[in-house]
């Protein structure tokens, strides 16, 4: 049975061979991935030069990736059972949060250039102020991911969920921010968790992702706890790539998983009655009306 970490809770295991308070981590959560999808990601890690640390945690049925990766900095963690997106990062997390600086949270659905992880590091080390990053995100056809998010209603997920694009289109580009400059900085409370740039101080003040939240929502969750404490900025003067599968419209399953998880993100935060979630949505709208008007 999959242990619920409690908000706050960060205990690490200090057992990696390299130590470096001033380089950067990263942990990948794989579940059937394909081994030339991780050797690309894995590519594009290292190539940037200063990752330290990699760890990937595998909740695949079998362990078939763990020779994937050849690296003295990659340690491979299986699971003999599937435990979710955050939990498994989670595992990552607490080895590394007394080492590091930053960790990197991503998908192994990405793609980008050397330059970009030095390019963030040198922003978020000048800005203290910054918990939590995210880059400009665009699929590998070129066109635009709307991932900075105000903080969602019931019926803001229901409609990102279950209706087509065509309808409610006002209120998805409203909720996606579509009307904003997505050219400029914005300090926003929900960032996608396909590549979360994260400061470890962060986390500690804050907590690690809550393990109730098996996937989906456990990105909206971190990202409006940080916000609280520090800036939580999409940051579009680098950018990536993300296959973005959306695999929630094709699998029944996953499609339960999605609504399970909502209803435990909003029983947690609150469904209609959300007094935080207006104030910061209002404050969020407010500073992007006005860099509109100016």
């Amino acid at each position: 049975m999959t242990r619920v970490a409690q908000i706050g809770e960060a205990k690490p295991e200090t057992n990696l061979k390299q130590k470096n308070s001033m380089g950067i981590s990263a942990s990948i959560v794989l579940y059937k991935t394909q081994a030339s999808e991780l050797k690309h990601v894995v590519d594009c890690l290292f190539n940037s030069k200063v990752i330290s640390a990699l760890i990937l945690v595998d909740n695949s049925p079998d362990n078939r990736l763990k020779d994937c990766i050849a690296d003295e900095k990659v340690k491979y963690v299986f699971n003999d059972q599937n435990i979710g997106y955050g939990s498994g990062h989670n595992i990552a997390i607490r080895e590394i949060i007394d080492q590091y600086e930053f960790h990197l949270v991503l998908n192994s659905d990405i793609s980008f250039e050397p330059e970009v992880i030095g390019e963030i590091i040198s922003y978020m080390k000048t800005h203290s102020d910054v918990g939590q990053l995210m880059p400009k995100i665009s699929n590998f056809n070129g066109e635009m991911q709307y991932m900075a998010k105000l903080l969602p209603t019931p019926f803001d997920l229901f409609v990102r969920g279950f209706v087509p694009s065509f309808c409610c289109s006002k209120r998805r580009a409203k909720f996606q921010l579509e009307f904003a400059d997505y050219n400029q900085t914005m300090n926003v409370p929900y960032l996608s968790g396909c590549f979360m740039f994260l400061r470890t101080q962060a986390l500690k003040e804050t907590g690690l992702f809550d393990e109730r939240f098996f996937v989906h929502t456990e990105d909206i969750d971190l990202s409006r706890r940080i916000h609280k404490k520090y800036k939580t900025l999409y940051y579009p003067k680098v950018s990536i790539l993300h296959k973005h599968a959306k695999e929630s419209q094709k699998n029944m399953k996953m499609l339960f998983v999605l609504i399970l998880n909502g209803i435990r993100y909003f029983n947690k935060w609150g469904w209609f009655f959300d007094l935080e979630r207006r104030k910061t949505n209002m404050m969020v709208l407010k500073e992007l009306n006005f860099r509109s008007n100016s």
